[in-house]
Protein backbone atom coordinates (compact mmCIF):
# COMPACT_ATOMS: atom_id res chain seq x y z
CA UNK A 1 0.00 0.00 0.00
CA UNK A 2 2.84 2.38 0.76
CA UNK A 3 4.20 1.78 -2.73
CA UNK A 4 0.83 2.83 -4.15
CA UNK A 5 0.87 6.11 -2.22
CA UNK A 6 4.50 6.73 -3.24
CA UNK A 7 3.63 5.94 -6.86
CA UNK A 8 0.95 8.67 -6.88
CA UNK A 9 3.31 11.63 -7.24
CA UNK A 10 0.41 13.99 -7.93
CA UNK A 11 -2.98 13.70 -6.31
CA UNK A 12 -5.76 15.06 -8.51
CA UNK A 13 -9.31 14.23 -7.30
CA UNK A 14 -9.69 11.00 -9.30
CA UNK A 15 -6.36 9.70 -7.98
CA UNK A 16 -7.44 10.48 -4.40
CA UNK A 17 -10.64 8.48 -4.97
CA UNK A 18 -8.59 5.59 -6.36
CA UNK A 19 -6.23 5.61 -3.37
CA UNK A 20 -9.13 5.69 -0.91
CA UNK A 21 -10.86 2.82 -2.68
CA UNK A 22 -7.63 0.78 -2.76
CA UNK A 23 -7.08 1.40 0.94
CA UNK A 24 -10.57 0.15 1.81
CA UNK A 25 -10.25 -2.83 -0.53
CA UNK A 26 -6.90 -3.79 0.96
CA UNK A 27 -8.48 -3.65 4.43
CA UNK A 28 -11.27 -5.98 3.31
CA UNK A 29 -8.88 -8.39 1.57
CA UNK A 30 -6.63 -8.46 4.65
CA UNK A 31 -9.63 -9.31 6.85
CA UNK A 32 -10.66 -12.11 4.49
CA UNK A 33 -7.13 -13.54 4.39
CA UNK A 34 -6.56 -13.35 8.17
CA UNK A 35 -9.91 -14.92 9.08
CA UNK A 36 -9.52 -17.74 6.55
CA UNK A 37 -5.96 -18.51 7.73
CA UNK A 38 -7.16 -18.58 11.34
CA UNK A 39 -10.10 -20.83 10.45
CA UNK A 40 -7.78 -23.18 8.57
CA UNK A 41 -5.44 -23.32 11.57
CA UNK A 42 -8.39 -23.95 13.88
CA UNK A 43 -9.69 -26.78 11.71
CA UNK A 44 -6.19 -28.32 11.61
CA UNK A 45 -5.96 -28.12 15.40
CA UNK A 46 -3.06 -25.65 15.60
CA UNK A 47 -5.36 -22.97 17.08
CA UNK A 48 -8.31 -23.24 19.41
CA UNK A 49 -11.61 -22.70 17.59
CA UNK A 50 -13.11 -19.40 18.68
CA UNK A 51 -16.66 -18.13 18.46
CA UNK A 52 -15.62 -15.93 15.52
CA UNK A 53 -14.19 -18.96 13.70
CA UNK A 54 -17.42 -20.86 14.27
CA UNK A 55 -19.39 -17.90 12.92
CA UNK A 56 -17.14 -17.75 9.86
CA UNK A 57 -17.50 -21.48 9.20
CA UNK A 58 -21.28 -21.26 9.61
CA UNK A 59 -21.52 -18.28 7.24
CA UNK A 60 -19.40 -20.08 4.63
CA UNK A 61 -21.61 -23.16 4.97
CA UNK A 62 -24.79 -21.12 4.55
CA UNK A 63 -23.40 -19.13 1.57
CA UNK A 64 -23.66 -15.82 3.45
CA UNK A 65 -21.08 -13.09 3.91
CA UNK A 66 -19.33 -13.54 7.29
CA UNK A 67 -20.05 -10.73 9.79
CA UNK A 68 -16.38 -9.71 10.15
CA UNK A 69 -16.19 -9.27 6.37
CA UNK A 70 -19.43 -7.26 6.28
CA UNK A 71 -17.91 -4.75 8.73
CA UNK A 72 -15.09 -3.96 6.29
CA UNK A 73 -17.11 -4.43 3.13
CA UNK A 74 -19.35 -2.45 0.81
CA UNK A 75 -23.13 -2.75 1.03
CA UNK A 76 -24.44 -5.88 -0.64
CA UNK A 77 -27.41 -8.20 -0.34
CA UNK A 78 -25.81 -10.88 -2.50
CA UNK A 79 -25.08 -14.44 -1.46
CA UNK A 80 -21.45 -15.23 -0.68
CA UNK A 81 -20.69 -16.78 -4.07
CA UNK A 82 -22.21 -13.86 -5.98
CA UNK A 83 -20.46 -11.43 -3.61
CA UNK A 84 -17.11 -13.10 -4.30
CA UNK A 85 -17.64 -12.79 -8.06
CA UNK A 86 -18.46 -9.12 -7.52
CA UNK A 87 -15.35 -8.72 -5.32
CA UNK A 88 -13.12 -10.02 -8.12
CA UNK A 89 -14.62 -7.52 -10.59
CA UNK A 90 -14.12 -4.68 -8.11
CA UNK A 91 -10.50 -5.69 -7.57
CA UNK A 92 -9.94 -5.87 -11.34
CA UNK A 93 -11.27 -2.33 -11.80
CA UNK A 94 -9.10 -0.99 -8.97
CA UNK A 95 -6.04 -2.81 -10.25
CA UNK A 96 -6.41 -1.32 -13.74
CA UNK A 97 -7.15 2.13 -12.29
CA UNK A 98 -4.23 2.14 -9.86
CA UNK A 99 -1.71 0.77 -12.36
CA UNK A 100 -0.98 4.21 -13.86
CA UNK A 101 -3.73 6.18 -12.06
CA UNK A 102 -5.54 6.68 -15.33
CA UNK A 103 -9.24 6.94 -14.62
CA UNK A 104 -11.16 4.27 -16.54
CA UNK A 105 -12.85 5.49 -19.72
CA UNK A 106 -16.09 4.12 -18.30
CA UNK A 107 -16.14 3.70 -14.52
CA UNK A 108 -18.32 1.05 -12.88
CA UNK A 109 -19.56 3.31 -10.10
CA UNK A 110 -21.43 0.65 -8.16
CA UNK A 111 -18.07 -1.14 -7.90
CA UNK A 112 -16.83 1.51 -5.45
CA UNK A 113 -17.07 1.51 -1.67
CA UNK A 114 -18.01 5.20 -1.76
CA UNK A 115 -19.56 6.11 -5.12
CA UNK A 116 -20.30 9.66 -3.97
CA UNK A 117 -16.57 10.36 -3.67
CA UNK A 118 -16.17 9.85 -7.43
CA UNK A 119 -19.14 12.11 -8.17
CA UNK A 120 -17.65 14.75 -5.87
CA UNK A 121 -14.33 14.43 -7.71
CA UNK A 122 -16.14 15.15 -10.99
CA UNK A 123 -17.59 18.31 -9.46
CA UNK A 124 -14.17 19.36 -8.08
CA UNK A 125 -12.48 18.94 -11.46
CA UNK A 126 -15.26 20.83 -13.26
CA UNK A 127 -15.21 23.63 -10.68
CA UNK A 128 -11.45 24.04 -11.11
CA UNK A 129 -11.65 23.98 -14.92
CA UNK A 130 -14.43 26.55 -15.07
CA UNK A 131 -13.15 28.55 -12.08
CA UNK A 132 -16.45 28.23 -10.24
CA UNK A 133 -17.10 27.68 -6.53
CA UNK A 134 -17.52 24.00 -5.66
CA UNK A 135 -20.62 24.85 -3.62
CA UNK A 136 -22.33 26.07 -6.80
CA UNK A 137 -21.72 22.79 -8.64
CA UNK A 138 -24.43 20.20 -9.20
CA UNK A 139 -24.37 16.92 -11.07
CA UNK A 140 -26.15 16.47 -14.37
CA UNK A 141 -26.55 13.06 -15.93
CA UNK A 142 -27.34 12.07 -19.47
CA UNK A 143 -28.74 8.56 -19.46
CA UNK A 144 -28.16 6.38 -22.48
CA UNK A 145 -28.57 2.77 -23.46
CA UNK A 146 -27.06 3.46 -26.85
CA UNK A 147 -23.45 2.59 -26.09
CA UNK A 148 -21.60 -0.40 -24.81
CA UNK A 149 -18.81 0.05 -22.28
CA UNK A 150 -16.44 -1.88 -24.53
CA UNK A 151 -17.15 0.50 -27.45
CA UNK A 152 -15.95 3.57 -25.56
CA UNK A 153 -12.38 4.44 -26.57
CA UNK A 154 -11.96 8.02 -25.35
CA UNK A 155 -12.66 9.75 -22.05
CA UNK A 156 -15.70 11.98 -21.79
CA UNK A 157 -15.09 15.52 -23.05
CA UNK A 158 -16.34 16.78 -19.68
CA UNK A 159 -17.40 14.86 -16.61
CA UNK A 160 -17.11 11.09 -16.87
CA UNK A 161 -18.75 8.07 -18.44
CA UNK A 162 -20.25 5.93 -15.71
CA UNK A 163 -22.11 2.65 -15.70
CA UNK A 164 -23.68 0.76 -12.84
CA UNK A 165 -26.42 3.17 -11.77
CA UNK A 166 -29.68 1.53 -10.83
CA UNK A 167 -33.09 3.08 -10.53
CA UNK A 168 -35.67 1.55 -8.26
CA UNK A 169 -39.19 2.77 -7.62
CA UNK A 170 -38.74 5.85 -9.80
CA UNK A 171 -38.74 7.03 -13.38
CA UNK A 172 -37.05 9.61 -15.57
CA UNK A 173 -38.75 12.93 -16.18
CA UNK A 174 -39.29 13.85 -19.80
CA UNK A 175 -37.06 16.67 -21.07
CA UNK A 176 -38.33 20.16 -21.88
CA UNK A 177 -39.23 19.10 -25.39
CA UNK A 178 -40.99 15.93 -24.27
CA UNK A 179 -37.88 13.84 -24.99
Amino acid sequence: MLDLFAKATTRPPFTVVCLQECERMNGLLAEIKITLIELDAGLKGTLNITENMEGLAAALGFNTIPPSWVKKSYFSKKTLLMWLEDLVLRCDQLERWSDEFETPIVLWISGLFNPMSFLTAIMQITAREKELPLDDMCLRAEVSNSFLTEDMTEVAPSGAYINGFTLEGAGWEAGRNGE
